[in-house]
């Protein structure tokens, strides 16, 4: 079995959002019972439907309520801006947006809340004195061996009490207190038959009940006398008046409270009967839970009814979502041509800033050519006055021109050396005579060498 995700020990877990409104709406329904709300009608609308939606506010705060049709209809009279009313309601929330509402059961003027406001300072007062405390209240019988009613004679609850125990508890005797229920000193006439009971001792489990009315028809039941009566009372009391909506001081200061005297017989039955009981409570909750479900989903449908849109609203806002879809769709065509065109201009200048011109390169090439054939013209005549002043030098250097000027050079014909001093000249040694105009073999016959280099 999963979990309940949203319990402490949910962890971490993520629940949607209709499963939290559910979960609050539920217990909205279940913790805060029936009220009483008053303050000023505002933004009243009545649905196609039939159901009524408003806010009822004051001047501090307002809160929005819905009031179906199966209620609106058995309204006294239809609010309008401005009235001051009273709603009983109960706190639920609609769901689907998550707001907090009013389901609203009746509807009453402002006028009728006099008595209501004695009823609420009555019962904050013995509710200070602790009248109505928990720890007090008694458990019923589980087993009564006879069962005392207080109220009228003429009261149809009281045949609705006697039948309902007639037919459940044939065999438990029934004991009748009679006192009046509505009227001028109802309510002590009814305190003095809750004591008479509680003196006599002749029941285990007392019944105060009525039928149902108005306010002023149950007044009797808000009366203090009662209240004190029954919270001293030494019999279990169980408080049946009017209808299930219908609350009095006298159902405070019981130990239980039944919705109907119909619903107080059957809680003083015996314990079979209980059982029974309890399984038409869970009936009863379960159609009630229907019912509501049902309520909101008409609720639901009359909310999506005012956003239901005409069919010439709706075609027109697809064309205007069409043409801004042609729009950006032209739009989208024309950037890449444009984002190409932009690229394509930025290479084009990026290729003129680097393209080479060819005139200037021309123009510098010949430049360059004229500079080259100056340059090897320059290079040619060096070097040609090079190889003059070179040539010049080698004539100026040549053995021949030494030869010219009356030198002659001496070969050893044997070693093929030229012969530089006097030790080199040996008699009889065979020479070679180079001269300017030829050469000559000559063999020395003898050799005088001198000391000095005149010649």
């Amino acid at each position: 079995m999963n979990p309940d995700p949203l319990s402490p020990q949910g962890g971490d877990a993520v629940v949607p959002v209709s499963v939290l409104n559910r979960a609050i709406g539920t217990l909205l329904e279940r913790s805060f019972p029936l009220v009483w709300v008053s303050g000023e009608v505002s933004n009243f609308t009545r649905a196609a439907s039939g159901h009524w939606y408003f806010s009822i506010k004051d001047q501090h705060a307002q809160m929005r309520c819905v009031m179906f049709r199966g209620r609106a209809q058995y309204a006294e009279f239809t609010p309008r801006e401005g009235d001051k009313i009273e709603v009983r309601a109960l706190v639920t929330m609609y769901e689907p947006r998550g707001e907090l509402q009013l389901n609203v059961e009746a509807v009453r003027r402002t006028g009728q809340g006099r008595l209501f406001e004695a009823f609420l300072r009555l019962k904050a007062q013995l509710e200070g004195e602790g009248l109505f405390a928990a720890e007090r209240k008694r458990a019923l019988p589980a087993h009564p061996r006879a069962i005392g009613i207080v109220t009228s004679l003429q009261a149809a609850a009281l045949r609705d009490v006697l039948t309902t125990l007639a037919r459940r508890a044939p065999h438990v005797p029934v004991i009748v207190y009679p006192a009046p229920v509505q009227g001028a000193g109802a309510g002590a006439k009814l305190a003095a038959m809750v004591e008479a009971a509680n003196a006599r001792r002749e029941a285990d489990v007392l019944i105060v009940c009525r039928g149902g009315g108005s306010i002023e028809d149950l007044w009797a039941f808000n009366e203090e006398v009662l209240a004190r009566a029954i919270a001293g009372s030494a019999l279990p009391v169980v408080s049946g008046v009017g209808h299930e909506t219908d609350f009095t001081i006298a159902d405070f200061a019981a130990d239980v409270r039944a919705p109907t005297p119909t619903a107080a017989a059957e809680l003083v039955s015996p314990q079979r009967v209980l059982l029974l009981r309890e399984l038409d409570q869970r009936h009863a909750t379960l159609a009630r839970a229907f019912g509501r479900m049902m309520e909101r989903r008409a609720q639901e449908l009359d909310w999506l009814a005012r956003r239901l849109v005409s069919p010439a609203e709706r075609l027109e806002r697809q064309r205007v979502h069409l043409r801004q879809l042609a729009t950006r769709l032209a739009s989208a065509g024309a950037r890449p041509v444009r984002d190409a065109r932009a690229r394509f201009a930025l290479v084009q200048l990026r290729w003129q800033r680097w393209r080479p011109d060819l005139d200037a390169g021309r123009e510098h090439l010949m430049r360059v050519a004229e500079r080259l054939r100056a340059s090897q013209a320059r290079f040619h005549e060096r070097a040609a006055a090079r190889v003059s002043e070179l040539s010049a030098r080698l004539q100026v250097l040549s053995p021949q021109r030494t030869l010219e000027r009356g030198y002659a050079a001496l070969i050893d014909t044997q070693t093929g050396r030229a012969v530089r001093t006097p030790d080199a000249l040996k008699p009889k040694r065979p020479l070679t005579v180079h001269l300017a105009e030829g050469s000559a073999d000559v063999m020395l016959a003898d050799v005088q060498p001198r000391l000095s280099d005149e010649f």
